[in-house]
């Protein structure tokens, strides 16, 4: 394999290593022969993460980003001494789970060293009286959750890519589960985590419910994306096996009635582990054969937990549906999405056919919701070559939601399909913006939002770049992620 072969995507700002075999050795010395690589069948495998349009590079021969070496690290202290040699050498570190990111924060854009935390994947303690799991966070997340629910727990964070992402991952990015609006988004679950700083110091942050003593400096590293430090583990809240789960569903005349149904339900302090809100065209999608759905906007829910509160749960759910014109559909709607939940067959398939597609997931107050909705889908279908434009709703709070727009087209003969890409991904962020939403709900930022992050944040992202700047004077951590670098490595 010959990496000239490849067009590299991201290939500006890369840092140059004028030694590498130097490197290598350095690398060798700290964590073990067995630990490091620089074969280029490694190298492959880390150029990418799971940005859906990186499957379109990769049928094409292209690749987003080319690190320099991999290592596999075994204890917090190798990790240490990786990144004060790295900056010893100002050479990139990128923390690297399990790949299954959907927006950039693993390509290793400028280059340098992989950091694979995979064998950081040890269950450290279950304490029940605590109701608590510590676990490293390389440990994969299905990895987790079976071990929790062989001893009659569960985590409650079961995101889409379960199977394959990591607890790292899910801290990096601030991620969200399919059954949050009951057990929370993973920076709810959070209670304690061990961080490495990116000039090698370790500090730990205790586990504890509640407290006051200070800013909450943890809160730095849980979204960081690695550019701040490098979670290496974390005791995250769990609760015992749920002893009832109850099954329902309801189709809406619009997608107003549903924001309205499930809103007055949150308002009555009830909440179902999983709402899941499929506007008309996501409804026709996945439930053509269920009559009372037809032209409507499908609602399923889950209640699970202890059985006198599901019932009770169920009850008031059922009255705010109905309340709201909600036709009940039964049990089935659910069990298909059981079945189903864990598919990607349509985002892999997209690209044989040369389509660009991506989802997007945005956060809303109520009051904005519906007009976000109808933004969004107004300003994609003006889109020259744009195919499909839909929207499901997956997460919900007393104050808001969170809405996961999806989106295939085809480039125009003058466009790549980077360039068409980019247009589709500004042209929906743009209109959230417009309509008073927050660009991101659950994926993070990585490359796809960073361009955005001065209109999201505005004057505090000065402050976050000063962090940056303090606690990474060199820029080493996964540089070019969450804001645009206004230094590169060693220069201020």
């Amino acid at each position: 394999m010959d990496f000239k072969d490849f067009e590299l995507i991201y290939k500006e700002n890369r840092c140059e290593i004028k030694d590498k075999q130097k490197i290598e050795l350095k690398l060798k010395e700290i964590v073990g022969n067995n630990n490091v690589s620089t074969k280029e069948i490694d190298i492959l495998a880390y150029t990418n993460d799971t940005t859906l349009i990186g499957f379109n590079w990769m049928i094409q021969g292209q690749i987003a980003g080319l690190p320099d070496l991999i290592t596999w690290p075994e204890t917090v202290e190798k990790i240490s001494e990786i990144l004060k040699f790295a900056n010893q050498e100002k050479i990139p570190v990128i923390p690297y789970g399990e790949g299954s990111g959907v927006v950039g924060g693993s390509i290793p854009i400028r280059g340098g060293i992989i950091l694979d935390m995979k064998k950081f994947n040890k269950i450290l303690e279950i304490n029940d009286k605590n109701l608590t799991v510590t676990a490293q966070t390389g440990i994969n997340g299905m990895n987790l959750e079976r071990y929790l629910n062989k001893k009659g727990y569960t985590a409650g964070h079961i995101p889409q890519s379960l199977y394959f992402s990591s607890l790292g991952g899910w801290i990096a990015h601030r991620a969200a589960g399919q059954f949050s609006t009951k057990y929370g988004k993973i920076e709810d679950i959070i209670l304690g985590i061990e961080v490495v700083l990116p000039q090698g110091e370790i500090i730990n942050f205790k586990t504890i419910p509640r407290a006051a003593t200070g800013p909450q400096l943890e809160r730095l590293f849980i979204g960081g994306e690695g550019t701040l430090g490098i979670v290496t583990k974390a005791t995250l809240r769990i609760w015992p096996t749920p002893e009832k789960r109850s099954l329902i569903s309801y189709a809406f005349p619009s997608i107003e009635d549903t924001f309205n149904a499930t809103r007055q339900i949150l308002r009555e302090n009830i909440y179902p582990a999983v709402i899941r809100i499929y506007d008309k065209f996501e409804t026709k999608r996945h439930f053509p054969n269920i009559d009372n759905a037809k032209e409507k906007v499908m609602v399923i829910f889950v209640c699970e937990g202890n059985t006198k509160l599901v019932d009770l749960e169920e009850i008031i759910t059922r009255e705010k549906c109905e309340k709201n014109s909600g036709v009940d559909c039964g049990a089935y709607p659910v069990e298909h999405w059981f079945e189903t939940r864990f598919r990607v067959t349509e985002t892999s398939s997209m690209p044989t056919y040369k389509i660009v597609f991506d989802t997007i997931e945005i956060a809303s107050l109520w009051d904005n919701a519906s007009n976000i909705y109808h933004s969004v889908l107004e300003s994609m279908n003006k889109l020259e070559g744009i195919i499909l434009i839909t929207a499901h709703v997956s997460h919900f709070y007393p104050n808001g939601v969170g809405i996961y727009f999806t989106f295939g087209g085809a480039p125009g003969k003058e466009q790549t399909d980077l360039e068409y890409y980019q247009e589709c991904w500004d042209t929906t962020i743009k209109a959230v913006l417009e309509a008073g939403g927050s660009i991101a709900h659950h994926h993070g930022i990585g490359i796809n939002r960073s361009h955005w992050m001065e209109s999201e944040l505005g004057g505090s992202i000065k402050t976050l770049r000063e962090i940056k700047q303090l606690l990474d004077p060199q820029n080493i951590l996964n540089p070019g992620k969450i804001y645009v670098d206004v230094w590169k490595g060693g220069e201020k």
